[in-house]
Order: structure tokens, then sequence, then C-alpha cells
């Protein structure tokens, strides 16, 4: 009885071109929004027949690593470097699941405020405290408020030194972006909100890691009591 057929070549060389693109992204040193050459030119660069090639693009733009611009070309569209990427195809958060969100960001944010007060240098935290100095000058503005509140916590993630759970967290930041949104419009006392972010960066530039960790603790536990009271509203 003969074994069944198994495609292993056509896979095997599907890999080997989707390989080959992320390589060349990597080595070219390209960015996102940055276009790939022609297919016709990466076709004749990897020896492979063009729809070979459209079908690697088409795996690769399904995970959200490229975009496919009809008539335009084929572009970067995430940092490759990245560690961890999010679903781009994800559907809209449900209560329960930016519940679930907030309850990890309780988990891992805590641990790198506390890392970070061991781990930055002064020059990083003087980033951290430029972020803090914008949404200062910001507490009347909610777009800008809210990038600069979320930029607070994305880099005060990555100056903990680990640079998987700062993938993490900048990710569970960019998943209920638009909830976070909401959030901060009922998160009604923006002074108490900055003052709090102020209080974490005194612990972290004061090389407190313990405070540090106590008080984004409580912070993120005030949020998700706000929220909690918003869906149960």
């Amino acid at each position: 009885m003969s074994a069944t057929p198994q495609p292993v070549v056509r896979r095997g060389l599907l890999d080997e071109v989707t390989d080959r693109i992320l390589a060349h992204i990597r080595d070219q040193g390209l960015r996102p929004g940055d276009r790939l050459p022609s297919n016709r030119a990466l076709s004749e660069r990897f020896l492979v027949a063009t729809p070979t090639l459209r079908e690697a693009l088409r795996r690769l733009e399904a995970t959200g690593a490229v975009e496919m611009r009809h008539g335009s070309g084929v572009y970067v569209r995430a940092d490759l470097s990245r560690l961890i990427m999010i679903n781009p195809n994800r559907l809209r958060l449900d209560g329960a699941a930016l519940l679930d969100l907030l309850e990890a960001r309780e988990l891992i944010e805590p641990h790198l405020a506390e890392a970070a007060a061991r781990n930055a240098s002064d020059a990083q935290l003087d980033e951290l405290a430029a972020n803090l100095d914008r949404a200062g000058r910001a507490l009347d503005e909610d777009a800008a408020l809210h990038t600069a509140n979320m930029n607070f916590h994305r880099t005060l993630g990555r100056l903990a030194g680990n640079r998987a759970l700062a993938q993490v967290l900048d990710s569970l930041i960019d998943l209920h972006d638009q909830e976070q949104r909401h959030i901060l419009t009922l998160y009604a006392d923006r002074d108490h909100d900055h003052h709090v972010h102020l209080a974490i960066l005194a612990a972290v530039r004061g090389r407190m890691p313990v405070k540090a960790r106590r008080l984004m603790t409580e912070h993120l536990r005030d949020v998700r009591d706000v929220v909690i009271r918003a869906l149960e509203a």
C-alpha cells in the first residue's frame, strides 16, 4: 500500500522564499513604510516563479509583516525585529476581553516598573520624564494626553531591560488602544492620574524598586475598577 503523497517540496519552497524575503528586509535595513523591490526583481533574485513569490508575500501580509498596495507595490508594515506581534485581524474587544488585558497589564507592569528602577540609566529616565512633561501640557487635549500617557507606560516597560516583556506590554496597549481612549474619558480626574504617573517616575528615579512596583499596582487596579464600574453600569 503506497503512502499518501505529501507536497513537501512545495511547502519547503514557500518557507524558503518567505525566509529570504524577511532576510532581504533585515539585511537592507528596511523599516515600516519602506517599499520592497518589484515582484519581478524579487523573483529573479530568488530564482522562483512570480506566482510562488506572490504566495509568499500573501503569507507575510496575512501576519501583518508586509502590505500589498494595488498598483503601488509591497511595503514593510511591521517592525520585524519584534519578538511578539499582535493579530492584525482581531475583532473589537468585548468587556470580558478588555478586563483580561487589563489584568495581564496588572501582572506585568509592576514588575517592569520595579526592574526599571533597578536598571534604567539616568539618560533613559530623562526620556521617561519628557513623556510626562508632554502629558502635563496636554491635560485638556484628549488625543495628545492619551499618546503621552501610553508612551509613558511603553517607555517604562522598555527601560526595564527585558525585550520580550516590554513587547508583550506594547502589544497589550496596542490591542486595546480604542478602549484605552474611552477609559481616559471615564477616568475623569486627569490631574490625579498625572500625579500618580509622576509618583511612579519619582520612585523609579529614586531607585526605589519596591515602591515603584506598589505604585504601579495600585494605579492599574484603579484603572481596572473604573472599567468594571463602567461595564456594570
